[in-house]
């Protein structure tokens, strides 16, 4: 009895992230309204979870400021406020530039496997490529620059403020020239990171970020 209610948790707990990462997605890529009341029965229907994978995959939201809740009234999808900007930039400046630092340094043997096939993507990068390929490639690198450094609360804290950037980056995409260009920046990012060279992995961990800020605040 106690495996069959272990494995029914581990089950319970799989989905729930599968939900989760599936309505994160839809939020970050404004696929669901910013301010929009959130209706779990269609998210049900629209990806096929049950109503406690759902629920589970909302709090979390909750805890990473994605979603709103208010009493008596609802969940809502948090705005997005562009003047927010200026201070995602300065937190993501400090942590971002010590994540590539801490990943130049603290890569594995497999790490730098991954490390190696991202580069290779980003020279394949040639004419016009869609958006979406763009923006996967660009949050793949990301995570993977969270992932080596073997920290997982500095992690997951970058991981967080990443989606809420990359939010306002949805708001202006219509009007953010040079997308492709900004995604081959991080080839030197990553070579870097390669190379064990901490300090120019900072420094082009920098250039990113007051970049993308740039770019943002230029096309809003």
């Amino acid at each position: 009895m106690s495996q069959a209610i272990h494995i029914l948790s581990r089950e319970s707990t799989s989905l729930s992230e599968e939900a989760y990462s599936r309505i994160r997605s839809m939020i970050i890529t404004l696929e669901l309204v910013p301010g929009s009341l959130i209706s779990e029965s269609d998210l049900m229907a629209k990806l096929g979870f049950g109503r406690t994978p759902i629920r589970e995959a909302l709090r979390s939201l909750a805890n990473e400021k994605l979603v709103e809740v208010y009493p008596r009234r609802g969940m809502f999808v948090s705005s997005v406020d562009v003047q927010n900007l200026s201070a995602l930039s300065e937190t993501r400046a400090v942590l971002e530039i010590k994540a590539a630092e801490l990943a130049a340094t603290r890569s594995t043997s497999a790490d730098h496997l991954i490390t190696k096939a991202l580069i290779a993507e980003i020279k394949s990068i040639k004419g016009n490529v869609d958006m979406a390929t763009l923006i996967g490639l660009d949050q793949r690198i990301h995570h993977h620059i969270y992932q080596c450094t073997h920290n997982e609360f500095l992690a997951s804290a970058l991981d967080n403020y990443y989606a809420h950037a990359l939010r306002i980056w949805f708001l202006a995409l219509d009007r953010v020239a040079g997308l492709a260009e900004a995604i081959i920046e991080h080839q030197a990012l990553l070579e870097a990171i390669a190379d064990n060279d901490s300090k120019a992995a900072g420094k082009a961990m920098r250039d990113h970020v007051e970049g993308f800020e740039a770019s943002i605040r230029k096309s809003l």
